[in-house]
């Protein structure tokens, strides 16, 4: 198997990711009227609210899942020379990993704690050893290497 990716270049890759799916996300949810614009918490309008989580959490899912599955490498992954591949043979993550591990990462991101599920989910993957996986890692039963 290639070496395990440095874990800055994956935060790279995520950020990149997520300011591409972000965007898209940002775009959806104000064409369909669910974009939350006002942040005073006495004039949240909670349908809004979840119908633009609902959107973050299948977009950034299926952007995941999807090029996961079918080439190990989200853009972000791609332009920094990684891949995600199965701890157990180094081969692409089947449908069934790369959902899970979209999942575990982008659902409660998406509903809960953005920030915070980001920073102990990814963030896991600096402390563990000796695979060097986050939580949505471990969850799929991958890891992320180096394609360099």
């Amino acid at each position: 198997m290639p070496p395990l990716a440095d874990g800055v270049k994956r935060v790279l890759a995520r950020i990149i990711d997520m300011l591409i799916v972000g965007i898209v996300v940002g775009l959806l949810s104000w064409g369909v009227g669910t974009m939350e614009w006002d942040v005073d918490p006495d004039r949240v309008d909670y349908g809004s609210s979840l119908g633009q989580s609902v959107i973050a959490a299948v977009l950034y899912t299926a952007y995941d899942t999807v090029l996961i599955a079918r080439t190990g490498q989200t853009v972000g992954k791609k332009l920094l020379n990684m891949r995600v591949a199965r701890l157990s043979d180094g081969a692409n993550p089947d449908w069934g990993s790369s959902l899970l591990r979209a999942a575990v990462l982008w659902i409660p991101f998406a509903f809960c704690c953005a920030c915070v599920w980001t920073a102990i989910c990814g963030g896991w993957s600096f402390f563990d050893r000796p695979y060097k996986q986050g939580l949505h890692d471990k969850a799929g039963r991958t890891v992320v290497v180096s394609t360099v």
